[in-house]
C-alpha cells in the first residue's frame, strides 16, 4: 500500500513506527519445535495461521544458516527464506519465493519508508489474503488468458506471479510502492523466469496515484490485489489508480480479495462508487475457501482467534 499527499504524511508515518515497534519488540522463542515449522512461522506474509490453500514447503532459511553472520546489512541474504509452492494445476512448475523473516526489523527500511511517503506492510506483516487470491486466480485461469495484467501493493508477489506461470496472461506486472519489495518481486522474477512461457513478467515500484508517471494509464484489462484497503488514508489514491489503469475501450475490471476490517471496506466502496465506477462484492465466492473459514469460524485450532472481519476476504470486482 502507498501514500502520496500531505494529509496522510502524519497517519501513515504513524502506522509504519506502530508496525517497528511491534517487530522491535518480539522476543526470540524458547520453543524447540521443528525447525521448519518454526521457519515457516518466521517468514512475512506467509504463516501458518493462514488459508493455506496453496501447497508450499520452506526450502531454505538464511536466517537460521547464517546466524553467527553479520547483519548490518538489511539486504543481506542472512535475512531470507526461500518457500517452494506447489500449485495444484496440472504440468504446473514449481513456483520459488524469496521472502524476508518476519521477525526482523531494519532502520533503515524504515529511513526508505519516510524518504518515500510509504509503508513497509510488504516486508514486515502477514495477509492471508495473497494466498486467497493466489488460488482464486489459479481457478479462474481464463480471466486472465491473453490479458494485460498488473497486481497492485503485491509484497513478494505470489498472486502476480501464479497468473504469470498458469493462466497465458499476454503480460503481468507486478508492482509495488516501496523499493525494498520490488528488489524482492525482481528476485522472484528472476528465480522463476524459465516458467512463464510466453508471458512478459514485469517488475514495478508504483506510487498510488502517481501512475501517469509510468505511461501506463488505461491500458490493463485486469487488476488484481489483496488487502490492500485496510488503511483508510489511502483510500483515494487506490481508486484514482483503479480508475487509471482500467481500459476504457473493451471490458476490464479489477479484482480485489479483502477483508471488511471495521467499516474500512465499505468506506473504500463508497469512494469507489463517488468515482464513478461499478462493484459488486462476493461473500461466497469459492467453495474450497469457504469451508476453511467456516472450520475456523467452528473452533478449527489451526487459527487461533480467527475473526471473520479481520480474516476472511470479500470479492470484490469493480468495473467502469
Amino acid at each position: 500500500m502507498e501514500a502520496n499527499s500531505a494529509k496522510s504524511t502524519t497517519s501513515a508515518s504513524s502506522l509504519r513506527w506502530k508496525i517497528l515497534r511491534r517487530s522491535l519488540i518480539r522476543r526470540p522463542s524458547s520453543n524447540s519445535e521443528d525447525k521448519s515449522e518454526m521457519g515457516i512461522q518466521r517468514i512475512s506474509r506467509k504463516a501458518t495461521h493462514g488459508f493455506n490453500l496453496i501447497p508450499f514447503h520452506l526450502m531454505k532459511d538464511r536466517a537460521e544458516e547464517n546466524a553467527n553472520s553479520s547483519k548490518e546489512n538489511p539486504m543481506d541474504s542472512s535475512w531470507d527464506a526461500t518457500l517452494c509452492y506447489t500449485l495444484p494445476v496440472p504440468n504446473a512448475p514449481q513456483l520459488i519465493l524469496h521472502q524476508r523473516v518476519d521477525d526482523m526489523a531494519h532502520l533503515n527500511n524504515f529511513e526508505v519508508c519516510n524518504r518515500y511517503d510509504i509503508d513497509n506492510t510488504g516486508l514486515v506483516c502477514q495477509w492471508p489474503s495473497e494466498d486467497v487470491l493466489a488460488h482464486y486466480c489459479l481457478s479462474h485461469a481464463s480471466i486472465f488468458r491473453q490479458k494485460r495484467v498488473i497486481e497492485l501493493g503485491s509484497g513478494y508477489g505470489l498472486a502476480g506471479l501464479i497468473v504469470a506461470m498458469a493462466t497465458e496472461a499476454r503480460e503481468v506486472f507486478i508492482s509495488d510502492g516501496n523499493p525494498r519489495v520490488v528488489d524482492y518481486i525482481q528476485c522472484n522474477v528472476n528465480a522463476n523466469s524459465g516458467s512463464f512461457g510466453g508471458t512478459e513478467v514485469k517488475p514495478l515500484m508504483l506510487h498510488w496515484g502517481r501512475e501517469k508517471d509510468y505511461d501506463i494509464s488505461n491500458t490493463f484489462d485486469v487488476i488484481i490485489a489483496s488487502d490492500c484497503t485496510f488503511f483508510k488514508e489511502f483510500h483515494g489514491a487506490l481508486v484514482q489508480t483503479i480508475k487509471s489503469l482500467l481500459k476504457e475501450e473493451g471490458p476490464s475490471e479489477a479484482i480485489l480479495l479483502s477483508p471488511k476490517r471495521g467499516d474500512s471496506l465499505d468506506k473504500f466502496l463508497i469512494q469507489v462508487r463517488d468515482s464513478g465506477l461499478h462493484f459488486r462484492t462476493d461473500e461466497i465466492y469459492d467453495e474450497e475457501v469457504w469451508r476453511r473459514h467456516q472450520g475456523f469460524v467452528e473452533g478449527d485450532d489451526s487459527w487461533p482467534n480467527y475473526e471473520k472481519d479481520h480474516c476472511y476476504p470479500l470479492l470484490v470486482r469493480i468495473t467502469r
